[in-house]
């Protein structure tokens, strides 16, 4: 394809800005930016990062909390033809050192409370060439702040690109331990911004209202794209700690009509005695994805909150873009012919589904396989890995690595995963990422982590660990302290047991399907129940 069949992603802000140029576009506590704002700051920061030396193609890295500048930080890497690599807040120094580096960033931009970030980054790579502050800069940095008052009021053109120009790099971990890449185009975004409109929150416009609680650098940064192609504001929350009370006082300030979360989260909004103080009687489309959802708490929701569930499935290789469940697939009442109990939903417009054996062959209707989809939404590849690429497109379709099965109608059942990932409150979280840590751990022989279930989280980490030496000390606290710093806290495992040996297959390999049944026939692990 060439350019012209492909506008720049950084033109729905523009379009946008030229419709409601006074309408809000964010509101963060008492303070508000219009369209136009927001259109003229990222305009000065495109100016002034050419002036700075970026040019089409560099990776910018961007390691913040939800702000402002986050949230002007994708339209500025789409502008500039450049590649977007957000990352998680939450994550160590030496984590984002290595998305820095894998990613081959030549620019970062930053919150200052994260400047030991930034020197692990510089540590670790030698091409980042300019590094912009949110905040007070350090020697030799750039204030983001001064860059945009340098610049503004100029009106730069947007870089032209094609259908295959990756404009976001969406970090996602697999069973090798280290996150990749995925790379997503401004070719293929642009179907998914209209996808997620079509199926998620059909009917948005101007009049409505989003509200982020869920870092913009991944899922809740794809649903802001949806909000801006059509005008409706986005409410950011003060502090990155959620508070319900604080949640559904700014639903009903501001007239919240739409939002991207998590089953966890969703069971924890509606559980709070917040939930029927305020009026949220505006909100249409509360999106959940991530994870399954327990029938009890999805129940609730709805009795809560009436018929405005939406769940969707997909992976970040797909930008989402698999199934949707949406508000009229959902219902309290079990034997509802619109309850769907169990299903995640329809095959999203414009993608296909099929569940295919290990020969890459279909399998009979409800029969168990491997998910595969296939359509615009699946992404370009792995940046700089084409064995993983090609794993992952073979046959011609992207394979999930879930288990599932379709019905009659084409409806989805998730039944199990391929790999050992599990999902805790909405994030992945890769055993083996948490394995190789403990292991470097000199009281450590062998370690499996597995995904228990869990009634708060959905799943949790439950680390069984053989001692180096019969009767050393060493233990859960002792471990934890020593995951601190070396890896993000959402991954640390929740319990810890302490065996003899863990049971392995005839080629030695530990088995952790053995190691779950043992957990639960011995008795050592209990789910929460609370």
């Amino acid at each position: 394809m060439n350019a012209a069949q492909v506008m720049n992603l950084g033109s729905l802000l523009r379009q946008t800005a030229q419709l409601f140029p006074e309408r809000d576009a964010l509101i963060l506590g008492e303070q508000r930016w219009s369209w136009r704002d927001i259109d003229a700051r990222v305009d000065a920061m495109v100016a002034a990062l050419r002036e700075l030396g970026l040019r089409k193609g560099d990776k910018i890295l961007v390691h913040s909390r939800n702000n402002l500048q986050l949230f002007e930080s994708c339209w500025i890497a789409f502008r500039l033809g450049c590649v977007w690599v957000p990352t998680n807040f939450r994550l160590t120094p030496p984590e984002v050192a290595y998305l820095g580096a894998s990613s081959g960033a030549r620019a970062l931009l930053y919150e200052a409370n994260f400047s030991s970030h930034v020197d692990a980054v510089r540590a670790a790579s030698s091409v980042i060439h300019q590094v912009v502050c949110i905040g007070t800069p350090r020697e030799g940095e750039h204030d983001y702040e001064a860059l945009v008052q340098r610049h503004y009021g100029s009106r730069p053109e947007s870089a032209t690109v094609e259908y295959d120009d990756p404009l976001w790099f969406f970090y996602t971990s697999g069973t090798t331990g280290k996150p990749k890449a995925g790379v997503l185009t401004h070719g293929q975004m642009s179907f998914v911004v209209a996808n997620h409109l079509a199926d998620l929150i059909p009917g948005t416009d101007e009049n409505d209202c989003s509200i982020a609680v869920a870092p913009l650098s991944h899922g809740a940064g794809i649903h802001a794209l949806l909000n801006v192609a059509r005008g409706a504001a986005t409410v950011l929350l003060p502090s990155e700690k959620l508070d319900p009370e604080l949640f559904w006082q700014l639903v009903q300030q501001h007239r919240v009509t739409n939002l991207f979360t998590v089953p966890t989260i969703v069971k924890m909004l509606v559980e709070h005695p917040a939930v029927d103080r305020y009026d949220h009687s505006s909100l249409r489309y509360m999106i959940y994805a991530g994870a399954p959802m327990y029938r009890a708490d999805q129940k609730l929701a709805l009795q809560k909150l009436g018929k405005v569930l939406v769940q969707y499935f997909g992976l970040g290789e797909v930008t989402g873009c698999i199934t949707v469940l949406p508000p009229d697939m959902h219902a309290i009442d079990d034997n509802d012919p619109h309850a769907h109990i169990g299903s995640c939903g329809k095959p999203r417009v414009g993608m296909e589904i099929a569940i295919l054996d290990q020969d890459m062959q279909p399998v009979p209707v409800g029969t168990i396989g491997e998910i595969c989809c296939r359509g615009p939404a699946v992404f370009s590849g792995y940046h700089n890995q084409p064995e993983a690429t090609e794993k992952a497109l073979r046959g011609g379709w992207f394979h999930t690595g879930d288990l599932g099965r379709l019905d009659e109608r084409g409806l989805l059942y998730i039944t199990g995963r391929e790999s050992d990932m599990y999902i805790s409150g909405g994030s992945n979280v890769y055993p083996r990422e948490v394995e190789e840590v403990l292991l470097t751990h000199a009281g450590v022989a062998e370690v499996a982590v597995v995904g228990m279930p869990d009634r708060k989280w959905g799943e949790v980490g439950v680390a069984v660990v053989v001692r180096k030496l019969a009767g050393d000390p060493v233990t859960d606290a002792e471990l934890l302290q020593y995951l601190d710093g070396r890896c993000a806290r959402y991954r640390w495992p929740q319990q810890f047991f302490f065996w003899d040996a863990l049971p392995k297959s005839g080629y030695g390999k530990i088995t952790k399907r053995d190691v779950k049944r043992l957990l639960l026939e011995r008795g050592d692990f209990k789910e929460h129940t609370q």
